[in-house]
């Protein structure tokens, strides 16, 4: 799926857009959202979003200065196009096939692209269509998908009686996130703030609630001026964006990670023209560990 050249329409450099940020409740109470339906007579989240105009900078042609341990966020290009595009796959519509492809392709560009690394296991995925309609769609709220809390619950979820020896090294949530559209995204890229940049202060944690079943923890993030916002012009089915959610080593004084998780949220770019294509997306969540 590689292209060389993209249309003109394709809305480059900085730009100033509109991004869905969280107050933080009042003290002594819990953010929390229910994942599907709340219980009677309770509301679905009681988060009050706080909407800014930012700026946001291209990334485009200075892809090399952000780095995971530094920004929370990593680029990959010229990546081979996936068996699951191939006549054998789904093209990205069926999960099982998505699995059975792409899982494979995610797990070596993790394991050749993160120094150390020596372990990856994939948790799940999300499909978004442009359809309003669809299951899924563009989220335009910034959030990071995990917390430490979390991270922790994903662990020994996920890897049973492994769980206690791999904690005691290093750990991380890795989304790796690319464009499914046949020409570059033109509508509702993805934005992201350098790790860097955030403060504690900026982070709320989610109470993430599903009914009789497991309750994990993401995080809102408060508008802070001081954040710095970045998007990557024009994505091609070639590129991937590594988000990095959680890093053990970022709890660990002098460890040289600068916080290791990134917020981001899809924004609506006001340069679009009215009949671009929508975008489409997956994101492939992992565990990854090492060194």
């Amino acid at each position: 799926m590689a292209i060389t050249q993209a249309p003109s329409s394709v809305p480059r450099g900085l730009v100033t857009a509109k991004l869905n940020f969280s107050h933080p409740p009042p003290p002594g109470v819990k953010a929390f959202n229910w994942v599907d339906k709340a219980p009677e007579g309770q509301p679905k989240q009681n988060l009050i979003q706080d909407s800014r105009l930012v700026p946001i900078t291209d990334i485009r042609g200075r892809e090399s200065e952000f780095t995971l341990d530094k920004d929370a966020f990593q680029v990959i290009s010229g990546v081979p196009v996936s068996a699951e595009e191939s006549a054998s796959g789904s093209d990205f519509t069926d999960d099982a096939s998505i699995a059975a492809n792409y899982y494979p392709e995610v797990e070596k560009l993790l394991l050749d692209n993160i120094p150390g690394s020596s372990r990856v296991v994939i948790f799940d995925h999300t499909v978004r269509r442009a359809d309003p309609n669809a299951p899924r769609t563009a989220v335009q709220q910034v959030h990071i998908d995990q917390t430490a809390y979390s991270a922790e619950l994903r662990v020994r979820r996920h890897l049973g009686d492994d769980a206690d020896a791999l904690l005691k090294g290093r750990y991380r949530i890795i989304n790796v996130w690319r464009p499914l559209n046949k020409n570059p995204v033109e509508s509702m890229p993805l934005a992201v703030a350098s790790s860097s940049s955030l403060q504690e202060q900026d982070v709320i944690p989610v109470e993430h609630r599903i009914l009789g079943g497991y309750h994990g923890q993401t995080a809102a993030i408060a508008y802070n001026p001081n954040q710095r916002w970045y998007y990557w012009s024009g994505m091609t089915g070639d590129e991937r964006l590594l988000l990095e959610c959680f890093d053990s080593e970022a709890l660990k004084e002098g460890s040289g990670v600068a916080g290791g998780r990134v917020p981001h949220t899809a924004f609506d770019d006001p340069r679009t023209r009215a009949d671009a294509e929508g975008r489409e997306s997956i994101e492939v969540r992992t565990l990854v560990f090492g060194p």
